[in-house]
């Protein structure tokens, strides 16, 4: 328990009076005497992953960027040295890297939510959206005028300012980038309390360092964000294979050679039966004889592979969907007569994870544990993690989808924070893999030594394909600063250095593990 604390003056005054006063609210946080504040904080200590649980002191819900900005500063030049903060969006952290152990957390979603359209022929539109706005409230405002982001994340229930505070990926990252490549602008609050604005031209060094920083540099209050005209029908196909290699293949033939004509790709690898029919909730295809074809009997433990890929509606070229397809799959090596299609809708097809969700929610296993693994591969590595994969699971049940899939180096900037696997030469490709073992824990038959075993085989897969495959973590979490500086490998000075700039105290983003809180702030000297 702690308590809830709205932004209005009052209650902030007397919230900093709390805090500048000599009370031990860490061991009781109840204890204010005649202030009696009261609350839940138990929000705040419970993320998507259901794994770490940590509890705040205190929850803050701020109603502008000037609140949060009046918080950290007041920390910043207190006397007070343990209190740390952390911003959380819609809380779908898997290992609590949005929690504060006795600190604060701010609640993104308590601020106004705003989205405002430019529209430019010119210069192209954008759209500047606050940070608490979640994805699918974006899509829906910018599609009433046409237009759309062009980058996305799988599922649209999350955060503009948490995805951008990772990369925010997805199949068409391939194309234009991750989300932190389509960002013109962003509002930060740094460490120090100070709310900047910035951009590639405009304080570059705080702008790059959170993109991707974990929220380590500031709290993103606003981004303004690329738009362009959005498709209205989108073709969605998807194909099969029962040779890795020639799925991989394909998938790079779709993102090398055809990525002028197709706008998304992903891939999966699926494991049995099981994974087969849960891969298709969201595909609204007839899809009646799939199962039977490729699981001939009940006892095939064989496994296979699907490419998902879509092109966007190109009417206004004069070019059909169906024509496309036909071109592009005449080059393609998929098993005969594996090809399935369906047309949607472009916000059908953008928020098909919320069809799995719903589904989910009715058999009770949305709200369960999530030990995900989420890592960026080398293309000359992908084969032996594949391998290193199937070892390492395939004697224990698996439920949710695992995702495997192409994006282009290039697409990356490389000042931004956020860290791909390190470059192998001339010899590599333009290609980096993403992998995504979304696995769920079952609650009915997964007990907490079941679940053990399940972590226990996320760091055995990271520990081998880091060491020996040069990969990266994705949503990275370590608990250590050697960890954490293996990871950020030749980026890791540059974060130190904007660390040290932009939040010289280490109060933000505790839940991340990386930097231990400075217990001596400097500036208090003029307090005293």
């Amino acid at each position: 328990m702690g308590f809830t604390l709205f932004s209005t003056r009052i209650n902030f005054l007397i919230f900093l009076l709390v805090l500048s006063s000599p009370c031990e609210f860490i061991r009781s946080p109840m204890d204010f005497g005649p202030l009696k504040l009261t609350g839940t904080t138990d929000t705040a200590s419970l993320d998507f992953g259901r794994i770490s649980f940590r509890s705040p002191f205190a929850l803050f819900k701020p109603q502008s960027a000037e609140d949060i900005a009046l918080l950290l500063s007041f920390i910043y030049t207190s006397s007070f040295s343990k209190l740390t903060v952390a911003a959380k969006g819609a809380g779908h952290s898997i290992n609590g890297q949005a929690q504060a152990l006795n600190g604060i957390v701010v609640e993104m979603d308590s601020l106004p939510s705003s989205i405002k359209i430019h529209k430019d022929e010119e210069k192209g539109s954008y759209v500047d959206v606050s940070g608490g706005t979640l994805w699918i409230e974006l899509l829906e405002k910018t599609l009433k005028e046409g237009l759309a982001p062009r980058s996305w994340t799988d599922y649209l229930y999350l955060s503009v300012g948490g995805t951008l505070s990772n990369a925010g990926i997805s199949g068409q990252t391939f194309k234009y980038g991750p989300q932190i490549s389509n960002v013109l602008q962003l509002d930060v609050v740094t460490g120090t309390g100070k709310l900047v604005t910035c951009s590639p031209s405009e304080s570059s060094e705080l702008f790059y360092a959170a993109l991707g920083g974990l929220g380590q540099f500031g709290i993103i209050t606003k981004a303004r964000i690329l738009l362009q005209e959005s498709p209205k029908i989108v073709k969605w196909v998807r194909t099969f294979y029962e040779d890795f290699g020639q799925f991989i293949k394909d998938q790079e033939f779709l993102v090398v050679s055809m990525d002028g004509k197709v706008d998304y790709v992903e891939g999966f690898i699926v494991l049995n039966k099981e994974s087969l029919q849960s891969s298709f909730t969201a595909f609204p295809a007839n899809l009646g004889t799939i199962v039977p074809q490729l699981y001939q009997n009940e006892t095939s433990s064989k496994v296979y592979y699907c490419i998902e890929f879509a092109i966007y509606d190109q009417s206004h070229k004069g070019v059909k969907l169906d024509q496309v397809v036909k071109e592009i799959s005449k080059d393609m090596n998929y098993l005969p007569t594996q090809l399935y299609s369906v047309e949607v809708s472009y916000l059908e097809f953008l928020n098909r994870v919320k069809v799995e969700e719903v589904n989910l929610r009715k058999v009770g296993m949305w709200d369960v544990t999530h030990p995900w693994l989420n890592m960026f591969v080398p293309f000359n590595g992908i084969t032996q993690f594949k391998d290193l994969l199937l070892e390492t699971i395939s004697s224990s049940p698996f439920q949710g989808p695992i995702l495997i899939y192409p994006i282009k180096r290039d697409k990356w900037n490389s000042d931004a924070s956020a860290v791909l696997p390190e470059s192998g030469g001339k010899e590599e490709k333009n290609l980096v893999y993403a992998v995504g073992m979304l696995r769920s824990a079952n609650p009915n038959t997964c007990t907490k030594k079941c679940l053990n075993e399940f972590l226990q085989q996320n760091l055995q897969i990271t520990t081998k394909a880091t060491t020996d495959l040069g990969g990266k973590q994705y949503l990275p979490h370590y608990t250590d600063e050697e960890q954490w500086k293996l990871h950020f490998g030749g980026k890791w000075e540059r974060f130190l250095a904007r660390k040290s700039e932009f939040d010289p105290l280490h109060l933000l983003a505790p839940g991340q593990s990386i930097f231990k809180r400075t217990q001596k702030n400097p500036a208090s000297k003029q307090h005293h």
